[in-house]
């Protein structure tokens, strides 16, 4: 067999690697390793902070619950709503249930339209709440049921509040009652009432229900105002306070088609 070129022998030295590449049989690179104790220093150093932020968090009494906060409130005390709440104190505040406290609150305190329960760090509880404001009241023997804007009657109390109407439902044998209830008939009567203006509304005395589309407004002077539907609502009222700065004598107002609006002396 022929020995090596001369060209090869010019190009390689004995022992040395051929040029352009590397040693097949030369050493492989290592790779750093981290000595023993040192990963196990590192290993049980991290197994401490994370055993002590639980530790913190579960069972410290750095950051037990020992406050309740209550804002928002205008019937309601802070005190009723603390208590109906149920809040655990002496807890961990990080394990404080907040959506179960919005739950209770809302179903034990039907003036609470809504609530918000927030962590308040490292030792209270805040909670956040929007009560319900009567847009309608209705009799009930010598006290007033409070309506929301929403339909819903939420309280009942012994002084009706001022500047709000009262919610007539006349249409007890009427096919309107029978087809969308009396509940529906007093949604539809909130929910024109939320659509007037303030002015309005100081003026207004009650509203009277005879079906789904025939709302009559009552106010003072011996006014009233022909409403029709609640559907546009906010084009009605608009129309309707365009109407009275126009004829501010009349006795009559029918805006049931807001697009048509009329007034006339009874």
């Amino acid at each position: 067999m022929a020995g090596p070129t001369t060209a090869e022998r010019g190009t390689r030295k004995p022992g040395g690697r051929p040029p352009g590449g590397r040693d097949p049989k030369g050493p492989a690179p290592r790779r750093r390793r981290l000595p023993a104790p040192r990963l196990l220093a590192s290993l049980l150093a991290a197994a401490v902070l994370t055993g002590g932020g639980l530790w913190v968090l579960y069972g410290s009494s750095w950051v037990r619950l020992e406050r309740v906060e209550v804002s928002g409130t205008r019937v309601l005390t802070p005190r009723e709503v603390e208590l109906a709440a149920g809040v655990p104190l002496g807890g961990p505040v990080v394990s404080v249930d907040l959506e179960g406290i919005e739950g209770r609150l809302r179903d034990r305190l039907a003036r609470i339209d809504s609530v918000e329960a927030e962590r308040s760090w490292p030792h209270g509880v805040e909670l956040r709440v929007t009560e319900r404001k009567p847009v309608l009241l209705m009799r009930k023997g010598a006290r007033y049921v409070e309506v929301d804007a929403k339909g819903v009657r939420f309280a009942t109390v012994d002084k009706a509040p001022e500047a709000v109407p009262l919610a007539e439902l006349t249409a007890n044998q009427q096919p309107g009652a029978r087809r969308f209830g009396g509940q529906r008939l007093l949604r539809e009567a909130a929910l024109a009432v939320s659509r007037l203006p303030a002015p309005i509304v100081r003026d207004l005395l009650s509203v009277q229900v005879i079906s789904y589309d025939s709302l009559t407004l009552k106010l003072t002077r011996d006014r009233e105002v022909m409403w029709g539907s609640s559907e546009d609502g906010e084009l009605k009222a608009r129309a309707l306070g365009a109407l009275m700065k126009a004829a501010p004598r009349a006795g009559r107002y029918d805006v049931s088609v807001p697009t048509a609006p009329a007034a006339s002396a009874s």
